[in-house]
């Protein structure tokens, strides 16, 4: 099969042995739920830990901090701790967040529009399966 033009081709991501480390590593990192959230969310504006967590609503504390510890880490997100009684912690997008924010806004996007067919394919194959 032969790329399109102005795509990759496997060969672009994949090293001589087929391995494809570099890609499966950063999707595991921007391809989870919480991630593709926190990064919406903050595609908006800049938020603090408290107001993140309210607005995903059903995150935990630990996986909150955990997703923002990686995000940072990896260069989309900066933490801004404010000095004060309790400190303020800001998390905002950096440059490469917002680079990120194109394709995870898309697949949000897609997801959205694409959820009754998705919903309607599942049915059937259950109604298949069922017999």
């Amino acid at each position: 099969m032969q790329a399109q033009e102005g795509t990759l081709a496997k060969r672009d991501f994949c090293d001589e042995t087929g391995t494809c480390h570099k890609i499966s590593d950063m999707l595991s990192r921007i391809g989870d739920k919480w991630t593709v959230l926190i990064v919406s969310y903050l595609g908006e504006r800049q938020m603090r830990f408290s107001e993140l967590r309210n607005t995903i609503g059903n995150i935990s504390q630990k996986m909150l901090t955990s997703t923002l510890r990686k995000l940072e880490r990896d260069g989309f997100v900066t933490r801004t701790v404010t000095p004060s009684r309790p400190p303020r912690v800001d998390y905002a997008l950096t440059e490469l967040g917002r680079d990120l924010l194109v394709p995870v806004q898309a697949l949000a996007d897609w997801s959205v529009k694409n959820a009754d067919r998705i919903e309607q394919a599942r049915a059937r194959f259950e109604q298949d399966r069922a017999g």
